[in-house]
């Protein structure tokens, strides 16, 4: 991933979780029937439904963040501060405390990508840079 972002959720006491991996913090234009995971704040939403249908509350998860980087500007030698990795990671970080959720972990910036796996029985994050 480069400019883009994963967020994972874990519940440390069920041990359940979520990934989602968007490129936009909002969709412009006229929005679709149904959330389109692409997007930050349609992500979210898909979470906020999985979530329910456990029966917890976001505020229960711990948020780990992961992406954001600046590759296209590296390697142009830019050093551009508001890039849309800045941006989409700032956005993770608004959505999840506006969701009461704890972040744990946010791996983001910098000007190389990153590729994450994400470990459902124990709830931790590999990442290669």
């Amino acid at each position: 991933m480069g400019s883009c972002i994963a967020i994972v959720l874990w519940h440390p006491i069920l041990r359940v979780g979520g990934m989602c991996h968007f490129v936009l913090p909002e969709r412009h234009g006229a929005p679709e029937a149904s959330p389109n995971g692409r997007y930050a704040v349609e992500a979210m939403a898909l979470f906020q439904r999985g979530v329910r249908g456990v029966n917890t509350t976001m505020k229960e998860y711990h948020g780990m963040i992961y992406g954001g980087a600046n590759v296209v500007a590296s390697l142009a030698g830019s050093g551009e501060e508001d890039t849309i990795g800045m941006r989409n990671a700032g956005c993770a970080m608004e959505l999840l405390q506006q969701h009461g959720v704890t972040v744990m972990v946010a791996d983001v910036g910098e000007t190389w990508a990153r590729r994450i796996s994400f470990d459902m029985s124990s709830g931790e994050v590999e990442v290669k840079r």
